[in-house]
Parts: C-alpha cells; structure tokens; sequence
C-alpha cells in the first residue's frame, strides 16, 4: 500500500530494483576475491578460499604428514576446507543478507546460497 492512496513510481521502484542489483552484483565480486582461511588439526592443516567458496591454496605442516597413516591426514585436508568453506558462507550472509532482504527477503532468490 502507498501511503496517501498513490500509485507507486514505476520509474523510481525500477531505479531502486537496478540499484539493488549493481548493489549485490559489487558485493559477489568483491567476495570472489576475499578470502577466508579454515584449519584443523590445530592449524596443522589450513585451508584458503574465496568468499564465494572457490578453493584457492592449502598449506600442510610437514608434521601432519606420516606415510604410514595417510587417513588423518586426509581428514585434516577435509576439516580445513570444510571450515574454510564455513567460514566463507558466513562471509556471504554478513555481504548479501542484507541485499537479499531488500530484495524481498533472502530465501528463494535464484544465485544465493541462503
């Protein structure tokens, strides 16, 4: 409802819509380029990724590394990423939550990961 009974501005509302897009449109890309670091095993593993979840270096203490149990290691691998990736999307809700919400609310809006 308008208040004062009036017909809404197209023109205006488009201008919003069209900034809101330039608006999250700026913060993917700059999330594509922030990067958020996970670790496991007590920082034996850790794990770099962009904000938008790509997975861009892995670094490994060689004191993780045994030959005869390749399993932990792996797992660590595993943790690190996950915890990279978590890390990650909580960086996209703190950059488009508030995008997503004016644009309606945030679930349900094709390309969001929330």
């Amino acid at each position: 409802m308008i208040p004062g009974g009036g017909q809404p501005n197209m023109q205006q509302l488009f201008q919003q819509a069209q900034q809101m897009q330039q608006d999250l449109q700026r913060a993917q890309e700059e999330l594509a380029q922030t990067e958020v670091e996970g670790q496991a095993g007590g920082g034996l593993v850790q794990a770099t990724v962009t904000g938008a979840g790509e997975l861009r270096g892995l670094r490994i203490d060689p004191k993780a590394v045994d030959p005869e149990d390749t399993e932990t290691l792996a797992d660590l691998i595993v943790a690190a990423v996950q915890a990279a990736n978590e890390n990650a999307q909580n960086l996209q809700q703190q950059k488009l939550g508030p995008l997503a919400q004016g644009l309606g609310g945030g679930s349900g809006i094709p390309g969001l990961p929330f």
